[in-house]
């Protein structure tokens, strides 16, 4: 699946720019978390991207990140529980 078509599956994101690039994507994602569509993202880009966009995105002070620190930092801790999991079952 081509990155557009997979941000198909998530409009609303980055409404305003329909040709903004992944990482623009992912970090609005990551500022208005929810668990399915984060992991979702985390499927097709990785885990390790995800958590490489949130620690950039974390080094801005905005409120934003402040309101959406703990539950981001929770869900993706559990997806990375999750994918450990699974890969343990491997």
């Amino acid at each position: 699946m081509s990155t557009n078509s997979f941000w198909r599956n998530h409009p609303g994101l980055v409404w305003s720019n329909r040709v903004a690039s992944d990482s623009v994507h992912i970090q609005a994602a990551l500022l208005r978390p929810r668990f399915s569509r984060l992991l979702d993202i985390a499927a097709e880009f990785g885990l390790e991207r995800v958590q490489r966009e949130w620690a950039e995105l974390s080094q801005d002070e905005s409120r934003e990140v402040a309101r959406s620190r703990a539950v981001v930092d929770r869900i993706l801790n559990h997806i990375q529980q999750g994918f450990a999991l699974a890969a343990s079952r491997n």
